[in-house]
């Protein structure tokens, strides 16, 4: 089947309270000589589910990938009324539900806040989740100063951007820089962010009062920690998560930054593609 997408209604919590939407991409199903286990992917704080594009494309003969734009970003409701990561584990739930995605076999892949996200609905939702993969993602905390730093990176951003090649510029440059800029929408001026600055800074506020261990130690699926050598998630919190989780499998690309799946997308998928094999070994990758 051709790579389709659709919208997913998740009703608000509270009388009244206006439903989301969720942007939904989902490439319909393996088409190799072996179909894997269904992957669920889930970008980071302020992005959107294209910046998967370069992974999808290399599972899609052998599985079934779906990725949505989280709420708050790209083509999803911008500003929800609830933003908790509570919030998020029940859209991975309902895109679930929703695509009839097998409980038991789907594999969870987060990068960021996307991470953190899955790392949640697996130790929420162990009858759902065959593998986790936490890339640049992980449970510690408290963060206090995280709120005020988001806002203030996104308060830097120069917008409108008169084109997608500054707009790239700005991010970096290469291919973290253009998936960035592909995030941007057309607007008065120029390319305007599709995520609410107000609405990101609230969605990061519970990092800023807890840690997550406690969810970290409620995991009971094979886990694969991918850690850029020149990302956010450092050597200690992922020796860490290995001590605490006996047979958590730590990848490292030591050349990457934070974006390690837009900067070398090739060594994400060897990766996950290793794990899947111990894990899922249904899949021909």
């Amino acid at each position: 089947m051709a790579t389709g997408t659709t919208l997913i209604e998740v009703l608000g919590e509270g009388e009244g309270a206006p439903p989301v939407r969720l942007y939904v991409t989902d490439t319909g199903g393996g088409t190799g000589t072996g179909t894997g286990s269904p992957l669920l992917l889930l970008h980071g704080l302020a992005g959107h589910s294209g910046e998967w594009d370069a992974l999808a494309a290399r599972f899609t003969p052998t599985h079934r990938v779906v990725a949505f734009d989280a709420r708050g970003s790209g083509a999803s409701t911008r500003r929800p009324g609830d933003v908790s990561r509570a919030a998020h584990v029940r859209d991975v739930v309902q895109v679930a539900h929703d695509l009839r995605l097998p409980a038991g076999h789907l594999v969870l892949v987060g990068q960021s806040m996307g991470g953190l996200t899955a790392l949640l609905t697996a130790a929420a939702h162990p009858e759902l989740v065959r593998a986790l993969v936490l890339v640049e993602a992980g449970p510690d905390g408290p963060s206090p100063g995280l709120p005020a730093t988001i806002g203030a990176w996104l308060d830097s951003w120069p917008v409108p951007f008169p084109d997608a090649e500054a707009a790239a510029a700005f991010f970096g440059g290469g291919a973290a820089g253009r998936a960035w800029a592909a995030g941007l929408a057309p607007g008065p001026g120029g390319l305007h962010p599709r995520v609410d600055r107000d609405v990101m800074v609230a969605t990061v506020q519970e990092n800023a009062h807890r840690d997550f261990w406690d969810a970290w130690d409620e995991v009971r699926c094979p886990v694969l920690v991918v850690r850029a050598g020149k990302g956010m998630l450092k050597q200690q919190e992922a020796d860490r998560m290995a001590e605490r989780r006996p047979g958590t499998r730590i990848a490292v690309v030591p050349d990457a930054g934070h974006d390690v799946h837009l900067d070398d997308p090739a060594a994400v998928y060897g990766e996950l593609a290793a794990f899947l094999a111990e894990v899922d070994p249904a899949a021909a990758v």
